[in-house]
């Protein structure tokens, strides 16, 4: 049996994969909860302004219009609608591409794929525009690795941002690294408990600094809203120059939270998120920063401690006990990102296997992931501990945020020319006006490459080594067993059993003898769309071959009995092969058995139908397939073979079932080059063997365990 990712995500889902349309009381809940988990990082963006520039007009201009185009009409208005079945992120939008495009470097797809219900594409019927970059990814492979390399940035800079997030706070260190240690220990609750706690401490945070906005703004300044206008973005870069530009590195901080939202959409969902922001985040930032800029036109001198110097003193300690806390919530987005970020990975194979625990029964995008989730507490405390200046941070931050969020323009001007199948004008106007937009602060982030801009590079660099080695490896062990595959069919063989004891038999011999009968590799997969049952060889054989896909948010550690209802799926699929009498004698016969119901056809696009009536010969040909016609057998004699080999087939149920495991492992032949040999060799080998095994990921029980070991010469 074939266990195989298709990049097919699923949501809040239905029958057959479809999304449910959820009432408005579960969706007025989930935007609540986001605001625990979504919209910390960014809602504390206020207290985590570092701007020592006095032209404060001009630089609330560029807050706003900041705020404005690049969360609400990018992300909000545009982005979030570019899911990948309710998961969002880099990498989702990337396997968008992959599955319309067919963009990705690893040939794990067939064309039934395309029958399962969460498979559908988007849009209209291709155009020309779309035709032709498919065509051009598909004549030059080496731009597809290009786009990899891309996506694997974009995704290791997003990770580098969920380490620098919860370690921007203006606490002392001591104090930090006890908050971070209690922060990373309550992720195993998952994210409906986490964002129950959190979400009533940020919505109190959003009141209160809206509330101190507009008490500021009626106070020091009410013609602050003048600053709304473009042209001061104008008169600021005239007047500051080169500084003014430098500056805008600090502005950025501002959306900090604006990637997360769209990579943490797969713990909820893209209504709750915008209703979330649009009617209740975004206004109260804009009042909070107004405010903040209103006050600060009548006391330039406390620029450097701004916010808490706005707060009226009667409410000065209440406020301040919210910030605190909310400051601690604020790199929950982060880490929650960092989570379904790497699901997603490991599904494309772009991350070593680690162990995904799906934390709620409805929403299959929430997920924790223990490895993940303590390495990524290490190596906040050790930015924590090592820099010791939230300003470096700071700068570090800013150029993280500003690279992922344009990583996601250009994506997502492909998505809009392949799958949405939109003219090329409007990707290239979405693609300019918002990428120039990020680009400038890309710009201005990367000044500060010296005073900290160099930690999230450092850690995308070694994040981008490990995922593009890995991805590698893998690839290679796929074309190794492509070439490689056997090309007859079974045949009795003589094996040999090596022990160091000299009289009787090793242990290992009983398990061998006791598991080897039996043929099948079982996960854990409970949706009956995924399977694809199919015969190896002649009947008499008794071999099937059964490939089990499933998306990067598909449960599959459940509590049922897989190997009945496996064994279900083989019957029922030799009871359809002797209802149609089709016999093949040559290839592999694949039906989608999750999509037949009562009067379909077997539904396998390389076969042809007994209802097409189409083809008088006795044997039709499709590509390498064979197809014998029911007329060139009696049906008595079909159903006396197919009772018999059901019957046969539950006596080999009864007698055990046992779990064949491939340990293969990789080495660079001795002709390859150095850097190959340290790739294979040395990170791909000491990857492998530290990532969790398959019969962990898959729950496989450890007494009918049969390895079979191999090395692969790549």
């Amino acid at each position: 049996m074939r266990v195989r990712a298709t990049g097919v995500a699923q949501s809040l889902t239905g029958p057959q994969g479809h999304p449910k349309k959820s009432p408005w009381k579960d969706v007025l809940l989930l935007s609540y909860q986001s605001l625990g988990v979504v919209y910390g990082d960014l809602s504390t963006s206020p207290s985590t302004l570092h701007e020592d520039d006095e032209e404060v007009l001009g630089v609330l201009s560029f807050i706003f219009w900041t705020l404005t185009l690049i969360p609400l009409f990018k992300y909000i208005f545009i982005v979030l609608s570019a899911d990948d079945n309710g998961e969002g992120g880099t990498f989702a939008l990337y396997s968008l591409l992959c599955r319309h495009a067919r963009l990705g470097l690893q040939p794990n797809q067939q064309h039934i794929d395309e029958k399962l219900s969460s498979y559908k594409a988007e849009g209209g019927a291709e155009t020309r525009q779309s035709s032709r970059i498919k065509g051009f990814f598909s004549k030059h492979p080496r731009y597809r690795h290009g786009l990899l390399i891309v996506v694997l940035f974009g995704t290791c800079m997003a990770i580098g941002d969920g380490v620098l997030t919860p370690t921007i706070s203006d606490y002392v260190v001591a104090i930090s690294c006890i908050i971070l240690v209690g922060l990373f220990s309550l992720q195993h609750h998952g994210t409906h408990r986490v964002a129950f706690i959190f979400a009533p401490i940020v919505a109190a945070w959003l009141l209160c600094i809206s509330s101190i906005g507009v008490y500021n703004i009626a106070r020091w300044n009410p013609g602050i809203f003048r600053a709304i206008s473009p042209s001061y973005l104008v008169r600021f870069l005239r007047a500051t120059g080169v500084e003014g530009w430098v500056s805008l590195g600090g502005v950025v901080l501002c959306i900090t939270g604006a990637e997360t939202m769209f990579a943490d959409l797969g713990h909820f969902s893209p209504t709750s998120i915008k209703i979330a922001f649009s009617f209740l985040v975004y206004p109260c930032l804009v009042l909070a920063y107004m405010g903040e800029a209103a006050f600060l036109s009548r006391h330039h001198e406390d620029i450097q401690r701004s916010f808490y110097r706005a707060i009226p003193e009667a409410v000065f300690w209440p406020v301040f006990l919210v910030a605190t806390s909310a400051a601690v919530v604020g790199s929950q987005a982060a880490i929650s990102a960092t989570f379904s970020i790497v699901s997603q990975c490991c599904a494309l194979n772009c991350f070593p296997r680690v162990k995904i625990i799906h934390t709620s029964k409805k929403i299959y995008g929430q997920v924790y992931i223990p490895e993940v989730n303590w390495v990524l507490m290490c190596l906040c405390l050790a930015v924590t501990i090592g820099l010791r200046d939230t300003n470096k941070i700071g700068h570090a931050y800013g150029l993280a945020v500003s690279t992922v969020m344009f990583v996601t323009t250009c994506l997502m001007s492909l998505v809009m020319i392949i799958v949405w199948k939109q003219r090329m004008v409007w990707a290239a106007l979405f693609l300019v006006f918002f990428g120039s937009i990020e680009m400038l602060y890309v710009s201005a982030s990367t000044v500060k490459v010296p005073e900290g801009g160099w930690i999230p590079l450092s850690l995308s660099a070694v994040f981008m080594v490990i995922m593009y080695v890995w991805n590698y490896g893998t690839l290679k062990k796929h074309e190794f067993d492509l070439e490689n595959k056997p090309r007859d069919g079974p045949r009795s063989r003589i094996g040999l059993i090596y022990a160091d004891i000299v009289t009787g038999l090793p242990s290992i011999f009983g398990h061998f003898a006791t598991n080897l009968p039996a043929f099948h590799q079982v996960p854990h997969v409970s949706d009956e769309e995924r399977f694809l049952v199919g015969r190896l060889g002649p009947e008499e054989f008794r071999m099937f071959r059964c490939v089990v896909r499933y998306g990067y948010r598909d449960l599959q550690q459940e509590n049922h009995d897989f190997e009945a209802q496996l064994v279900s799926r083989i019957l029922a699929f030799v009871e359809m092969e002797g209802e149609d009498c089709m016999v093949v004698s040559r290839g592999r016969y694949l039906s989608e058995l999750g999509a037949i119901s009562d009067g379909d056809s077997l539904s396998n696009p390389a076969l042809p139908s007994p209802a097409d009536g189409g083809g008088s010969p006795a044997h039709d040909r499709s590509g390498d397939i064979e197809v014998e016609k029911p007329e060139d057998r009696g049906l008595a004699e079909c159903s006396f073979i197919t009772k018999d080999e059901s019957v046969e087939i539950l006596r080999a149920r009864e007698s055990g079932v046992a779990y064949i495991l491939g340990r293969s492992h990789a080495k660079a032949k001795k002709s390859s080059p150095l850097i190959k040999k340290i790739a294979i060799n040395i990170i791909f080998g000491f990857l492998s063997k530290n990532c969790r095994g398959s019969e962990v990921v898959l729950n496989v029980p450890y007494s009918s365990v049969l390895e079979v070991g191999m090395v692969y010469y790549i």
